[in-house]
């Protein structure tokens, strides 16, 4: 599946929005047969003030895609894990966050 266009929502009084947001990391990547993950994709996305959220489309039927604010500590671990295609680097992704030495 590709990112989507259009898709917002409103949660606790903030509007989340694709259309302002910056795509981040997705996991759809193509695999030599498809884009899709088991029926779904997760994009994350960073809106023009830092705050992060997840789409998740679905092919399923009796499931509807899902727009989900994020913490940052949560939009790290996607990064980091399962979401690996990144169109950021790490550092434009996360700004703020400061990357130590092992």
């Amino acid at each position: 599946m590709k990112p989507p266009t259009r898709f917002t929502r409103i949660v606790n009084r903030r509007r989340y929005s694709v259309s302002t947001a910056t795509l981040v990391a997705s996991d759809g990547y193509w695999d030599g047969h498809n884009h899709e993950r088991h029926g779904r994709n997760t994009f994350l996305y960073r809106t023009p003030r830092g705050a992060f959220f997840t789409v998740t489309l679905t092919q399923w039927q009796g499931e509807q895609d899902t727009l989900e604010p994020i913490t940052e500590d949560e939009a790290i671990a996607l990064f980091e894990g399962r979401l690996s295609e990144h169109e950021l680097s790490y550092a434009e992704a996360f700004p703020n966050v400061v990357i130590e030495e092992a």
